[in-house]
């Protein structure tokens, strides 16, 4: 395993860290959740398909087999991210980053069970000694859990299940051959369909009137390095490591990127 690689998790890490900032401002500018979830998937489709175009556009070919595990994909990628919207509005983007580092423990015992993966000492000491750390750099343990609400913990624990299983649907699509952006682009264009239906076109009209050059340039942020870029690099690095290696290096460094994004902005 080339040591480089090591590095696409924590990237995509610390930009899903980013993804509170986004949220809250959507959120706080009328934009509700599905709405919200149609602009960050509709507008991915671009960059990813660019990106397709530029290396090989024969990863738009797929097969009928390769359906069941796309569809597995993008049911985890909403569901994560619709857990995860709702816990960084009700819960501290600290505590929110915590609770979907618990993806490692679920990634483990998953890959366990399916895959045969070995539970190794060396993964075990990792994820504890991330978990630890994460816990301590947040402050959770200072917060009063009276004061955060049950159903913001609740989606938090359910953001961390999604992302373990769509870890291991996306490992298990690339050892059928698939490639990363193929697997990312059928699944997002699967549930920007399904959100039309849902999405409120005139809040993302009012959202842009608002100034028009700037909320466009902030929406494309928001998709690029909320969704595009940490999913590429995420389930790009399971070319070059197991799943588990991944969740660990990807749960240390969200919670720190969210901390210091919470500061700073």
């Amino acid at each position: 395993m080339r040591k480089i690689y090591l590095f696409l998790p924590i990237l995509a890490g610390i930009m899903f860290g980013s993804s509170g900032i986004f949220v809250r401002t959507l959120t706080y500018n009328g934009i509700d959740q599905t709405t919200l979830l149609f602009l960050r998937f509709s507008i991915a489709v671009i960059p990813i398909l660019m990106a397709i175009f530029l290396t090989d556009r024969k990863l738009l070919k797929i097969s009928l087999s390769d359906l069941p595990l796309f569809l597995v994909c993008a049911i985890c990628i909403i569901g994560l991210n619709l857990c995860y919207n709702e816990s960084m509005n009700t819960v501290p983007l600290s505590l929110a980053a915590v609770l979907l580092s618990l993806a490692p423990i679920y990634v483990l015992i998953i890959a366990y069970l399916l895959f045969g993966e070995k539970i190794t000492s060396k993964k075990l000491i990792c994820m504890g000694l991330a978990l630890i750390g994460c816990i301590l750099m947040t402050g959770v343990l200072e917060t009063p859990l009276k004061n955060i609400p049950l159903f913001g913990i609740l989606s938090g624990i359910g953001a961390g299940l999604f992302w373990a299983v769509y870890l291991m649907a996306s490992k298990k699509s690339i050892e059928m051959g698939n490639h990363t952006y193929t697997i990312l682009i059928y699944s997002i264009i699967f549930i920007t369909i399904a959100l039309i239906p849902f999405t409120d076109f005139a809040q993302i009209s009012s959202f842009i009137s608002i100034n028009p050059s700037m909320t466009l340039l902030f929406l494309i942020l928001h998709s690029t390095f909320s969704f595009a870029l940490p999913y590429i690099f995420s389930t790009l690095s399971l070319n070059y490591m197991d799943s588990g290696t991944s969740s660990i290096l990807l749960s240390g460094a969200e919670p720190f990127a969210a901390l210091i994004f919470g500061l700073i902005i």
